[in-house]
């Protein structure tokens, strides 16, 4: 009989003993369970938030390769068709302008000593009439002036001096041709930014009084037209006025040597008539 209750002791201290290693077997499980689905949470947000980067960073990439152009393309819409395409057509036209008269004054720009030395030459050589077809073959105000004091010549120094004079005055003039619409669009840009401002401004203004209340939202875009216009108005006048001084320099330039080319000319005729 106590050979049964021990062999009965002993089977219940092997199946409580199997019955913890399988509940400990079982409560590693779920914990190795629960371990990978918190790594795996963890791993699906860190994927959620690399994509997320991965789609801002198009957005930044795009905002830091917008380029100079695209961005005053962009000022030039917000600031309105009306005036701001006003100042780009004075833009262009001044520009026009300003090209055309660059191009003439480099084609009138004549080396001067070099044209001395032919005409003194072919007068030495051939006459009035050698050094008169080397000023006829050779460009610029400089050789028209020597060919109208030669043309002269046989008519006395006199004569010859108030013609150079006079035909200076005629290449002078076409000098200078164009310069006065270069400035009237240098003045021209940025009263019309100006008036923008002015209209913008009044807009605003129509905004709060129709809404009753001074809101920033209300006052933002009239202000913001106003600003743009005046600030391509004036970018305009400073393009045009680099280009016109640049220009007006030239023709100052081409004016003197004229003027020291005339009175040396002059000065070889006497000698030859001597």
């Amino acid at each position: 009989m106590k050979k049964f209750f021990a062999l009965i002791a002993l089977l219940g201290m092997f199946t409580f003993g199997a019955n913890n290693v399988v509940f400990a077997d079982n409560q590693l499980e779920g914990d190795s369970a629960a371990t990978e689905q918190v790594d795996t949470a963890e791993a699906v947000e860190e994927v959620v938030e690399e994509a997320a980067l991965v789609e801002e960073a198009p957005a930044e990439v795009i905002e830091e390769s917008r380029s100079f152009h695209q961005v005053i393309k962009q000022k030039f819409i917000e600031g309105g068709p009306s005036f701001m395409g006003i100042v780009l057509i004075c833009l262009i036209l001044g520009l026009a302008l300003c090209i055309e008269r660059i191009i003439y004054l480099n084609k009138a720009t004549t080396n001067t000593e070099k044209l001395l030395s032919d005409v003194e030459n072919a007068l030495n050589s051939g006459g009035i009439d050698s050094a008169k077809d080397i000023c006829r073959n050779t460009a610029g105000p400089i050789a028209s002036i020597f060919y109208q004091g030669l043309d002269r010549s046989k008519e006395g120094i006199d004569v010859v001096e108030k013609s150079v004079i006079a035909y200076g005055s005629v290449q002078m003039g076409l000098l200078e041709r164009g310069l006065s619409w270069i400035s009237l669009f240098i003045a021209l840009a940025p009263m019309l930014g100006f008036m923008g401002t002015v209209i913008g401004m009044i807009n605003a203004f129509d905004r709060i009084e129709a809404a009753g209340d001074m809101q920033p939202s209300l006052v933002a875009g009239g202000i913001k037209i106003a600003l743009l216009t005046t600030v391509f108005g004036l970018i305009v006048a400073i393009i045009l006025q680099v280009f016109y001084n640049y220009i007006v320099a030239k023709i100052d330039s081409i004016v003197n040597d004229m003027e020291d080319a005339s009175i040396t000319l002059i000065d070889i005729l006497s000698a030859q008539k001597k």
